[in-house]
């Protein structure tokens, strides 16, 4: 692997068992390539305990958003910037091996204007929908996400609205409102149409969350309330009877909001469990272990994070490293299949923004100021932790968590195992790792991430 910053250990050159590892302490000092303890008298403070037995959640990946904001600037770039972004993004040997995509649906809080893929003059309807149009994403959106796909074909696409159509909504605007029910069928032929359009792009959409989050209705940028009567009743009579009907068969997420409000998806799942294939998760309030006790309230049923995103509420850097860290852990150890933060780009202003949205406190996993101008930020860097590691088919396993260690464990499908470690406390720490072929020390300081690939067991995948 070599990004920089980031390079690889060799087997040969590394303690039994070690493939590779990476450390990141501060701003300077982020995935740099770590060798084990050489004094193996060294007494660790804390000694992690993993067990293969206990098998959880398969991960399916890591990734974030092309909003039209993020898409617009990436393909600002010179093509051979363009084309290392890129490769940095989505290669599994020359980047982080991203391998989700949450795009928006027309457009959200982070687009140049204001649209759908079926816009009318005020007062005016088209409910053939012969208007439909995806000429838009034509531009920007579906050239990146064909280009990721090709990087790495292990990408897939969720898809998400922040609002029906205006015509379709009783405030006759994206902004604000909620959907009339007399347009029910018609938005559902509207997603249909979606899906069909981008095949036809031979992009492939894998998934489909029916609202972005349906219990917030934003003043100024696209959002639709949603109730959870309402979703049920849309997914159930509307939207898998006009999928199924053209042969269609996209996963279904339920909610797609904060983890403060489990009764939302508790609702749908005790109501129609069957018409859902997981539930999607943010984490802009709550706690992510609501996760965790919905999964298990309903036979295990799959959890998706699906947006969380960086800003300036948070100092740079410690602090905010700190929350990706110890959030994208917690996510992960609560039922979570996925973890994808939001915006991939925003400029040196944190937009574009919709016209109207105001001071935006965002931060993308880059930051693009500029034709050949391209920083990656911490949130890179700390997606990273886990992407470069955690390979799609992964099973989390059971690993311990004491003296402020928080430890995330999957074993990988080729017979390595990924360790992401962070200390959360106010202590450096020498942590051992006894598994099996792997017996090693590091010392972590306070507040900083290790991640570490190893052969450890004879594990075999199902076990």
């Amino acid at each position: 692997m070599s990004i920089t910053g980031l390079n690889t250990i060799e087997a040969t050159d590394a303690p039994s068992g070690l493939v590779k590892a990476w450390l990141t302490t501060d701003a300077t000092h982020m995935l740099q390539t770590v060798d084990a303890c050489a004094d193996k008298d060294t007494v660790p403070d804390v000694v992690l305990d993993v067990d293969h037995t206990k098998r959880f959640q398969s991960i399916v990946g890591f990734g974030a958003s092309f909003t039209d904001s993020s898409a617009s600037l990436i393909n600002s770039l010179d093509t051979s910037v363009r084309q290392q972004v890129m490769q940095r993004l989505f290669d599994r040997q020359r980047g982080i091996g991203l391998s989700l995509l949450r795009n928006p649906m027309g457009a959200c809080d982070y687009s140049r204007w204001v649209y759908s893929y079926d816009d009318m003059p005020s007062g005016e309807n088209d409910a053939t929908l012969k208007h439909f149009s995806i000429k838009h994403d034509l531009a920007d959106i579906l050239p990146l996400t064909k280009m990721a796909m090709q990087i790495n074909p292990q990408v897939q696409l969720i898809a998400s609205p922040w609002s029906a159509p205006g015509w379709m909504k009783d405030s006759g605007t994206m902004i604000t409102g909620s959907l009339m029910k007399r347009w029910y069928s018609a938005y559902a032929e509207y997603f249909v149409k979606f899906i069909q359009a981008y095949e036809r792009e031979s992009v492939h959409v894998h998934a489909l969350t029916v609202q972005n989050e349906p219990l917030f209705e934003p003043p100024h940028y696209p959002g639709m309330l949603v109730s959870a009567r309402e979703e049920l009743e849309f997914v159930v009579s509307y939207l898998r009877p006009a999928l199924e009907r053209s042969g269609l068969s996209p996963e279904i997420y339920g909610y797609d909001h904060n983890w403060d409000h489990p009764e939302y998806p508790e609702y749908l799942l005790t109501h129609a469990h069957d018409a859902f294939d997981g539930i999607a998760w943010h984490w802009y309030g709550g706690e992510a272990e609501r996760q965790s006790e919905v999964a298990q309230r309903y036979q295990d049923f799959p959890s998706y994070f699906t947006e969380g995103s960086g800003g300036e509420w948070i100092p740079a850097f410690r602090p905010a490293f700190s929350n990706l860290m110890r959030t994208g852990i917690e996510i992960l150890r609560n039922c979570s299949r996925s973890l994808i933060l939001w915006n991939i780009a925003l400029d040196h202003h944190n937009g574009p923004t919709v016209p109207g949205f105001g001071r935006s406190t965002c931060r993308g996993l880059l930051k693009i100021s500029k034709s050949t101008a391209v920083e990656y930020t911490l949130d890179y860097y700390g997606l990273a932790h886990f992407s470069s590691a955690i390979a799609k088919g992964a099973v989390r396993i059971d690993s311990s968590q004491n003296k402020g260690i928080r430890s995330l464990v999957c074993d990988n499908p080729d017979g390595t195992t990924a360790f992401v470690l962070f200390n959360d406390g106010h202590e450096d720490r020498n942590i051992g790792i006894r598994d099996a072929e792997l017996n090693v020390v590091y010392k972590l300081p306070s507040q900083a991430a290790l991640t570490i690939v190893a052969h450890t067991s004879t594990w075999s995948k199902g076990e």
